[in-house]
């Protein structure tokens, strides 16, 4: 019953066997293998973008960091959601290999960035002259850190804003497999379609080993990120091993059939959780993440079977075992049925 992250499952089979058969003989190294090119190529044809540039790295982190370097100058403010994992999770990555660029939190509903508290937190900077930041680009986080999605119609809006004040924007698509599931799209509608300039195309949480696509919609910004990544140390050398992992992933649309699988999972979880007495959501779950409450006493006879998942809020001893506490739950592709319902049971007790 791991329910932790997506990032604690299994590597899919098929990823493995690929690295198997990439791990024979010589190749070229720094990406110019000819497992590479079939993945240039690939990617562009999937997100109908023939001038893409399109590069690997083995973490989400350097793939968010580098792309927003390179989409913005050191004395730069980028926009996003207090929520984001940029803001939360990377350590002032962003920050620190851009060369200092802040980061601007815009209010958000649901998790998401506002349109309207966009517009006002833009207009709110380059009023001070040399003295305070300027603007910079904005990044949409697609499966918030707290499980809702954007729509197509939430990221056009927030896109628009950005060009008229002629900023780019980032989506960071570290669940991006899911958010195509849930919203039923092509990979070209749910970025540069929707006016998105860059998109870090998760793999790692959806089965992968660990790589991560970087894709810019506008070939201008090749060269500053290939010595971003260079001069940032990510630039692999046995590149061959990524572009295997990242070949199998998309050969059979198996990104697909793992997104739809974890996501399935996380539907059965919800339905039973909303079918058990007394628990509540902070969101609606629409990915594969759920923020959820039930007993306390609910959680200790969870954690004494050794379910892992994270315990949002509230301490586990307690003296009323009514008590709601909330908790972080996210399905993997690998999420059983026979699992999720043992879970359930141990709730309802």
């Amino acid at each position: 019953m791991f329910f932790a992250s997506d990032n604690t499952g299994p590597v899919h089979p098929k990823i493995m066997q690929a690295l198997a058969d990439a791990n024979t003989g010589y190749a070229m190294p720094y990406g110019a293998d000819p497992i590479m090119e079939q993945v240039t190529t690939r990617i562009r044809d999937l997100f109908e973008s023939p001038d893409a540039a399109v590069y690997l790295v083995s973490t989400g982190t350097a793939a968010n960091s580098l792309i927003l370097a390179t989409l913005a100058n050191p004395y730069d403010t980028i926009f996003c959601s207090p929520v984001a994992h940029i803001h939360e999770d990377e350590c002032n990555a962003p920050e620190f290999f851009s060369g200092g660029a802040k980061l601007t939190l815009v209010g958000s509903d649901n998790a998401k960035i506002g349109p309207k508290q966009l517009k006002t937190a833009i207009e709110g900077e380059e009023t001070r002259g040399v003295h305070g930041p300027q603007r910079g680009p904005v990044s949409i986080t697609i499966v918030t850190e707290r499980g809702t999605v954007y729509t197509l119609a939430e990221i056009q809006a927030i896109t628009k804003i950005a060009k008229s004040y002629g900023l780019s924007t980032h989506l960071d698509g570290a669940r991006f497999a899911n958010a195509i599931v849930t919203l039923g799209c092509t990979p070209a509608e749910m970025t540069w379609k929707s006016g998105i300039d860059a998109v870090s195309f998760g793999c790692t949480k959806n089965g992968c080993m660990g790589v991560e696509a970087v894709i810019f919609f506008d070939p201008k910004h090749a060269w500053e990120f290939e010595l971003r990544r260079k001069r940032g140390a990510h630039l692999p050398s046995k590149n061959r091993f990524l572009a295997a992992q990242m070949l199998a992933y998309l050969a059979d649309d198996l990104w697909l059939e793992n997104a739809r699988a974890a996501n399935a999972a996380t539907a059965r979880l919800t339905r039973g959780l909303k079918q058990t007495q007394n628990t509540s959501f902070m969101f609606e779950p629409e990915a594969n993440i759920i923020f959820g409450g039930w007993s306390r006493a609910g959680h200790q006879r969870l954690q004494g079977a050794g379910a892992q998942y994270y315990l949002w809020d509230g301490a586990l001893d307690g003296d009323d075992p009514t008590e709601v506490l909330n908790a972080r739950l996210v399905c993997d592709w690998s999420a059983s049925d026979e699992n999720i319902d043992r879970f359930l049971a141990l709730i309802k007790g």
